[in-house]
């Protein structure tokens, strides 16, 4: 991205991260719901200790979840006021400001890249999904929570394992309708896809 478009998007998410942890699956604050999140991550993630790019991070509540369960997690998002409330959140992880899509972490060096509701805001998703496959050590697992909402907004489940399929050939699609997950009843596209080397 130019330096308008990532000060605008900067900008953008900066004004959102005060109340961006209201939404029940942003701030998992309902223990249903965080228990829900981590029994659907830690079902298909390699087990602990492993190493996680959590790209587009947020205030990173998926990153504190995944740390309580014994992960070491690397932050990366381009809002610097959702870092600031990451790093209080989980003082534990490394984070960072950056570009999602060029992330700019060490290559072969995570077990899992992790996206929540990122693939779909990139400029290029082709391009931005193969910068994050190169941070993948072999075998590594890329772990991506899409949707298209009810706005028209997103990226439908067709729409990602095809881009997945550009870099990977096994890709798995798990639909998620259920309210547990959203701490509401949903009537649009969501889905957790996963890709093993």
């Amino acid at each position: 991205m130019d330096n308008l478009t990532d000060a605008v998007t900067q900008e953008i998410w900066d004004l959102e991260a005060a109340s961006f942890d209201d939404e029940p699956d942003h701030g998992l604050a309902d223990p249903r719901v965080r228990a829900a999140w981590r029994e659907l991550l830690l079902g298909v993630l390699p087990p602990a200790p492993r190493r996680v790019a959590d790209l587009g991070c947020g205030t990173g509540t998926l990153t504190r979840l995944l740390v309580d369960e014994g992960y070491g997690v690397d932050g990366v998002d381009i809002s610097p006021e959702m870092i600031r409330l990451a790093r209080s959140k989980v003082p534990e992880a490394d984070f960072r400001v950056g570009d999602a899509s060029a992330p700019g972490l060490d290559a072969a060096a995570y077990d899992v890249v992790l996206c929540r509701h990122v693939l779909w805001a990139m400029p290029d998703p082709v391009t931005a999904f193969a910068s994050w496959v190169e941070l993948l050590a072999p075998g590594g697992e890329a772990v991506l929570v899409e949707g298209r909402w009810g706005n028209g907004a997103g990226l439908g489940a067709d729409e990602a394992e095809a881009i997945v399929r550009t870099a990977r050939s096994e890709v798995t699609v798990r639909h998620l309708p259920e309210d547990v997950f959203w701490g509401k009843t949903i009537n649009d596209e969501r889905y957790l896809l996963t890709s093993r080397s």
